[in-house]
């Protein structure tokens, strides 16, 4: 985790999209740019989500707001809201990557993902 506070943004998502590039070079070349655009989608995802990770991990899952004067309470946080949604979304783009792969080629992709996601995990 300490690599990801020494990169910047920028450097993170050209890393992550590199990584991707690796795991799904098998897309045949006619489905290649639109291959290319679901790999940025999912490198800045990647990053985002990462961010959205260590911050939820900093501040909680909680947050307490004021409704008025003398009204207060408590909500779930707005960086859980959003990485909901983003990672929804990127597993979906991940889904559709892998649908573009020919059928010989889908196994060893995602074996490749599973292992980056059980090291995430860890």
């Amino acid at each position: 985790m300490a690599e990801k506070k020494e990169l910047s943004m920028d450097e993170r998502i050209k890393k992550e999209f590199n990584r991707l590039k690796r795991i799904f070079k098998h897309i045949p070349k006619e489905r290649k740019d639109t291959a290319i655009s679901l790999m940025r989608n999912a490198a800045f995802m990647t990053a985002t989500l990462d961010d959205l990770q260590d911050q939820i991990n900093r501040k909680g899952y909680i947050t307490e707001y004021q409704n008025g004067e003398n009204q207060w309470g408590t909500k779930k946080s707005p960086e859980v809201d959003i990485y909901n949604v983003m990672i929804k979304n990127h597993m979906a783009v991940i889904k559709q990557l892998c649908d573009l792969l020919p059928d010989d080629s889908k196994k060893e992709a995602t074996d490749e993902l599973m292992e980056f996601v059980k090291g995430v995990a860890k």
